[in-house]
């Protein structure tokens, strides 16, 4: 299972339909509207949307596919990296991912054991 299967329950798939329930931003918006940190998989408004480019950019790099131990969540454009990962260059790696992202203005470890 990948991180976003994982973490936010899906998120490969294509963007839902827009229903009356769910209204999805015009497709005339430009993406230059949308904060950097709110932009999602598809370029759609995201609440959620550095935090899942960040759990997709970390599924397609095998150094870290495969952690199952470690959470990915922002706050505004400070990305959040919560669990326990094994060594310190894993981190790294980790934090080196997430810092490339659009919108991430920072990546707080505070929350991840080593070891």
């Amino acid at each position: 299972m990948g991180w976003l299967q994982r973490i936010f329950g899906g998120g490969d798939q294509a963007a839902p339909e827009a229903t009356a329930a769910t209204p999805m931003m015009a497709e005339s918006t430009p993406t230059e509207a949308i904060p950097a940190e709110r932009v999602g998989l598809n370029g759609e408004y995201d609440q959620s949307g550095l935090a899942k480019r960040v759990a997709q950019a970390f599924d397609q790099d095998a150094a870290v596919a495969d952690i199952d131990t470690v959470w990915v969540a922002q706050l505004t454009g400070e990305v959040v990296l919560k669990g326990k990962v094994p060594s310190q260059d894993t981190l790294n790696r980790l934090v080196q991912i997430a810092s490339a992202q659009s919108g991430a203005t920072g990546v707080n470890v505070d929350q991840v054991e080593v070891g």
